[in-house]
C-alpha cells in the first residue's frame, strides 16, 4: 500500500461517510450505560453542591436570626419608630420629585402653547375652548331674552 492509501479514509475498512456512521452507531450502541453513569454522576455533584449550599444558608439564617432576635426585642421601641420615620420621608421626597416634574411638564406644555406650538392635547383644548365660548354665547342671549332686553333696548340705557 503506497502512503496515501494508508492515510486515506476511504480505503480503510468501513471507511467514507458510511463508515463514520457505522463507527457512531457503535459508540452509541456500547456506552448508553457510561454516558447515563456519567449523566447522573455529574446530577449528583451539581445537586449535592446546590444541596449542601442551602443547608450553609439555613444554617447561617438561624444563627443570625438568633443573635439578632434580642437585639431587635432592645432596640424596637427606636427601630420601629426610625422605620416609620424613614419610611414617611422617602414617600415626601418621592412625591415631592413627582409634583416637581408634573410641573414643570405643565409649564412646558403651556410655554409651547402660548407661543404658538403645537403641544399634544392642545386641538381637544382649542375645541372645548369654542364650545365654551359659544356656551356663553347663547346663554347671554337667553339671560337677555328672559329680561326683555334686546339689543336696542340696552343701547337706550
Amino acid at each position: 500500500m503506497t502512503d496515501y492509501q494508508a492515510y486515506n479514509p476511504q480505503h480503510h475498512v468501513g471507511g467514507g461517510v458510511g463508515g463514520m456512521h457505522q463507527h457512531q452507531q457503535q459508540y452509541n450502541n456500547t456506552s448508553p450505560r457510561a454516558h447515563q453513569a456519567v449523566k447522573a454522576a455529574t446530577a449528583a455533584t451539581a445537586g449535592g453542591s446546590l444541596l449542601v449550599l442551602s443547608g450553609l444558608t439555613l444554617a447561617g439564617t438561624v444563627i443570625a436570626l438568633t443573635i439578632a432576635t434580642p437585639l431587635l426585642v432592645i432596640f424596637s421601641p427606636v427601630l420601629v419608630p426610625a422605620a416609620i420615620t424613614v419610611f414617611l420621608l422617602a414617600t415626601g421626597f418621592l412625591t415631592s420629585g413627582g409634583f416637581g416634574v408634573a410641573a414643570v411638564t405643565v409649564l412646558s406644555w403651556i410655554y409651547k402653547y402660548a407661543t404658538g406650538g403645537h403641544p399634544p392635547g392642545a386641538d381637544s383644548l382649542d375645541q372645548a375652548r369654542d364650545k365654551l365660548g359659544y356656551k356663553a354665547r347663547e346663554m347671554k342671549g337667553r339671560a337677555e331674552q328672559a329680561t326683555g332686553m334686546g339689543h336696542h333696548q340696552r343701547a337706550d340705557l
